[in-house]
């Protein structure tokens, strides 16, 4: 019997997992404990049994995952002693509007902006919507490696490879223990990193036939056909995490590789903390005998932690 599909986020000091029915949120305290936040989750799609089809339940997944991060991470906040409370509904939802407008101006605005100073090459439209593209794509490849170089980030990534590692040695049917664990691969097929660069790709051949209208239009169009785009990454997405395909492997290489800016090398606390978070959403049946329990273990917090994660009496 296959596995239970389950995908996770890091957080700050944690990790979200999200399983059948099941989102958590494990956080490593200031005090070193592991705290876990976890509660049902339901789909619109479940209500909407139409959601479900291909291309439009891509739509719907990234919606929903864009919710349950921000209100994880708002969470995480909270127990690492960085915010007071977590963010009320309407706060969450003028976050996410926030996110959408700033993504919009940096990837969609600047991009088809930018490429007018194409015009001295030629004036053909699709040549024009493909150096947007590849000015889009070279705008998201240094942002990731930007924020891969902040030092608070770099722990967030050590937590996503974390996320990483334990969702593998889950999918390999292993007890999970740091030892397992750390076994693994921090890189994963199904990765939001891959997701965000095939939405790149993606979005170069769905723009390129769009003609060269005014500016408004041209940020219009690409605003609208954003559920197309999505829907189509996300079926790529999902072929690429279950197929044995060589050349579809080949295809999604890229994705993989840009991992190694997205996730760092977990130290072993954040990998306890890993598995917490997954357990709290999987069925008991489904958690291997032999698997490691790390609630009740208190770590000191590390010199680097303790910088990072203000006691909740400050």
């Amino acid at each position: 019997m296959g596995k239970l599909s389950v995908g996770g986020q890091a957080v700050i000091e944690g990790v979200m997992m999200r399983g059948p029915g099941k989102v958590a949120t494990a956080v490593r305290s200031p005090e070193g404990r592991i705290e876990v936040d976890c509660g049902p989750v339901h789909s619109i799609a479940d209500k909407y049994t139409i959601l479900k089809k291909p291309f439009l339940r891509g739509t719907v997944s990234l919606v929903e995952s864009l919710v349950l991060g921000i209100r994880s991470l708002s969470y995480s906040a909270k127990m690492a002693g960085e915010e007071d409370e977590q963010l009320t509904d309407k706060e969450m939802a003028g976050t996410i509007a926030f996110a959408f407008v700033l993504a919009a101006i940096l990837f969609i605005a600047i991009p088809t902006g930018g490429a007018k100073f194409f015009h001295f090459i030629t004036d053909d439209p699709v040549f024009l919507n493909l150096m947007e593209g590849a000015l889009r794509l070279i705008i998201f490849l240094g942002y990731i490696w930007g924020i891969s170089r902040m030092r608070d980030i770099r722990r967030v990534f050590q937590y996503h490879g974390a996320e990483h590692k334990t969702i593998h040695c889950y999918e390999a049917g292993l007890p999970l223990t740091v030892e397992n664990v750390q076994q693994f691969s921090r890189l994963h097929p199904r990765c939001g990193t891959n997701f965000l660069l095939i939405v790149m790709l993606v979005s170069i051949f769905v723009f390129a036939f769009l003609g060269w209208p005014s500016l408004i239009e041209r940020i219009a169009s690409r605003v609208l056909l954003l559920p197309v785009v999505a829907g189509i990454s996300y079926e790529l997405i999902r072929f690429a995490g279950r197929t044995t395909n060589p050349i579809a492997l080949k295809i999604i290489q890229p994705g993989l590789w840009l991992q190694y800016l997205t996730t760092r090398p977990p130290e072993d606390d954040m990998v306890e903390v890993a598995i917490e978070s997954l357990k709290a959403v999987l069925p008991e049946e489904e958690i291997v005998p032999g698997t490691g329990t790390y609630m009740e273990k208190d770590v000191p917090p590390t010199a680097e932690t303790s910088e990072l994660m203000p006691s909740v009496s400050q």
